[in-house]
């Protein structure tokens, strides 16, 4: 038995294959984005990765980045079950206000505002406002049949004016305990936005993963009709991703609200859901639908929001946040773009291919005048019977004619 030499091409085939499929997975780039991120704040600011525990509570500023990006990755995990059907949500944030709005107004109008059952009840009606919207808006896409941006971009811009009439136009405040713990409450000592967020990205990732759901959810994205034919529930599972999207929408807006105890139907989620899709986008999701990534799209709301503490532990003023994230999400979408990426391989590939040369300076085998051993030269073309002889023409061609 000889072993094998090291610049046999099949010795090299597992390891290329390898890398090669790093290189074409857009998830890679953004946790390498993610990386140089981290990397950079452990240069200029090694205090960042410090953790502490005070009186059973964790602390520290990567829990602040976790915590923080809760209300952004919860609306982004929903966000990337609708894009991968081949839709969009630009309602979210008026969801997120309007379930806000509706709490805080339960909230300050009770007899008792600071008991539970005010809070069970502001909470419950929340996110039953939540759960209409969504149905609407997937009543609109997946039954009326209008186009998601447009259905959406309907309730975006009714959704702040009716939140605005929920409140009167004013900042609503109330206490109530159960809000102040949905806002700075610990759970084992970790803040219970991470755990409300993770556990609702552990039952999407086991409901679309390790169940039939997550194909259906591509094949609706890929090709609607062909899904219909195939027997698949296209206008239902659309439907569906419209709701959960709402919900969890509802639910973001019930942290964020319980955050600063107050419900600002103005400003509350503005712009969230351009982060929310960045998110997904970043992760490595297409916005043309099929098939999707809950762990690209975690990666990605960790780089925004990692991106926005940098920026504001290094005393920097607000204004060069969305300045920063642009530049990082073009780097990210660059690395991710297909002609970039299929530049990157041929670079890899003509680095790694060695030159085939003879120890005497020749050029191979093709110069020698033989041919190697297990090389079988072909055989020349053969008349075939009864195609007839045409001039000029191979009898391959002629059999294919």
């Amino acid at each position: 038995m000889t072993d094998r030499p090291a610049s046999d091409p099949a010795s090299r085939r597992p390891a290329d294959g390898l890398l090669a499929r790093a290189r074409r997975s857009p998830v890679l780039w953004a946790v390498a984005a993610l990386a140089v991120l981290l990397l950079f704040n452990l240069v200029a600011n090694p205090g960042f990765f410090a953790l502490r525990f005070q009186d059973g509570h964790l602390f520290g500023n990567l829990v602040n980045v976790v915590k923080n990006v809760a209300p952004v990755l919860l609306i982004a995990v929903g966000m990337t079950l609708v894009i991968a059907t081949r839709g969009i949500d630009l309602s979210v944030g008026a969801v997120l206000a309007i379930s806000g709005s509706v709490a805080f107004t339960i909230v300050e109008g009770a007899d008792d505002p600071s008991s539970g059952g005010t809070a069970a009840l502001a909470i419950g009606v929340a996110l039953a406002a939540g759960l209409v919207l969504g149905a609407w808006n997937g009543f609109l896409v997946s039954v009326v049949g209008i186009q998601p941006i447009i259905a959406t971009l309907v309730l975006m811009t009714a959704g702040r004016g009716i939140a605005m009439l929920i409140t009167d136009g004013n900042i609503v405040t109330a206490e109530n305990p159960v809000f102040d713990w949905l806002g700075g409450g610990y759970v084992a000592g970790v803040p219970v936005q991470i755990v409300i967020t993770g556990l609702v990205l552990l039952l999407v990732a086991v409901l679309t993963r390790r169940t039939a759901l997550g194909v259906l959810i591509e094949a609706v994205g890929v090709n609607p009709a062909a899904a219909r034919l195939a027997g698949v529930r296209a206008r239902s599972i659309t439907f569906t991703v419209y709701v959960f999207i709402a919900f969890v929408a509802a639910v973001a807006g019930l942290m964020v609200t319980a955050n600063v105890s107050a419900a600002d139907a103005n400003r509350a989620g503005l712009f969230i859901e351009l982060d929310a899709i960045l998110a997904v986008v970043i992760g490595g999701t297409s916005l043309a639908g099929g098939r999707y990534s809950l762990t690209g799209t975690v990666v990605g709301a960790l780089i925004l929001q990692t991106l926005t503490t940098t920026v504001l532990t290094m005393g920097l003023p607000d204004e060069y946040i969305r300045l920063f994230k642009a530049v990082v999400i073009i780097m990210v979408f660059l690395l991710q773009a297909p002609r970039v990426r299929a530049a990157l391989g041929r670079r890899g590939r003509r680095s790694a291919t060695p030159p085939s040369a003879t120890p005497d300076g020749g050029a191979g085998t093709a110069a020698s005048g033989s041919a190697p051993p297990d090389e079988v030269r072909p055989a020349s073309p053969v008349p075939v019977p009864g195609t007839g002889d045409v001039p000029g023409r191979p009898a391959q061609q002629e059999v294919l004619r």
